[in-house]
């Protein structure tokens, strides 16, 4: 049982699923944090009920909101050795999890991002491979990281990167962000090979063409914002 690791888990609207998401995870790690990002079902129950310690927004403010709530959190108490973060809806495998851990204590690195490139993904609709192709030649290009992956939610976090990380995008635009405070920071980073399996409720939870557009709406305004 891992206790020097933290794994993050954001949820909206996932009591059919968490649970059984939290309770794998606690095979392998002592700790779970979730955050209910004002989910309107019983996520929060179900998320604490099965182990986790769960925290609350009281209204939606997206992922990148979720998670910074997350690393407050965990910077409040004395920050872990290491944090995963995981998505709620069971497109993550565990062992990769656990795979990446144990990569991130063999090379020291600060930030570890899962690749669904570098490993795979199984029933990746057309639509969303296209989307991730998209985002990830913006992502390159406005990070300067040579990525294969963007917008996996798994990833593995330093003590010293949880401290520089400060999320502004609330949305799931900060996948992007986080990518660029990893390039400009200084942060060593690599990727790891991971399976992303995609359900019919993980599809059903996915991000939409609007979503998408919103996604580079939101970042285009900020790079505005930090040029003028």
């Amino acid at each position: 049982m891992d206790e020097s690791t933290f794994v993050l888990v954001p949820m909206f609207n996932e009591a059919t699923v968490v649970g059984g998401v939290v309770r794998a995870l606690r095979a392998h790690f002592a700790n779970v944090v979730c955050v209910d990002d004002g989910s309107r079902d019983d996520s929060f129950d179900v998320a604490r009920d099965a182990g986790a310690v769960a925290l609350r927004h009281p209204v939606n403010l997206g992922q990148g909101a979720a998670l910074q709530t997350g690393f407050d959190f965990l910077t409040r108490r004395a920050l872990p050795e290491r944090t995963v973060t995981f998505d709620a809806d069971g497109q993550h495998r565990v062992e990769d999890a656990v795979a990446m851990v144990e990569a991130s204590r063999r090379s020291g690195v600060d930030v570890l991002l899962g690749s669904r490139a570098l490993g795979s993904a199984t029933d990746q609709p057309v639509a969303r491979r296209l989307l991730l192709a998209a985002a990830l030649r913006y992502s390159r290009w406005s990070t300067g990281l040579d990525l294969t992956d963007t917008h996996n939610g798994l990833r593995v976090l330093s003590r010293r990167a949880v401290e520089l990380i400060r999320l502004r995008q609330p949305g799931m635009a900060y996948a992007t962000e986080l990518e660029s405070i990893v390039g400009r920071s200084g942060l060593s980073w690599a990727e790891h090979p991971t399976t992303i399996a995609y359900t019919e409720y993980s599809r059903a939870k996915g991000q939409s063409n609007l979503n998408a557009f919103n996604i580079l709406c939101d970042l285009t305004s900020q790079r505005l914002r930090s040029a003028s």
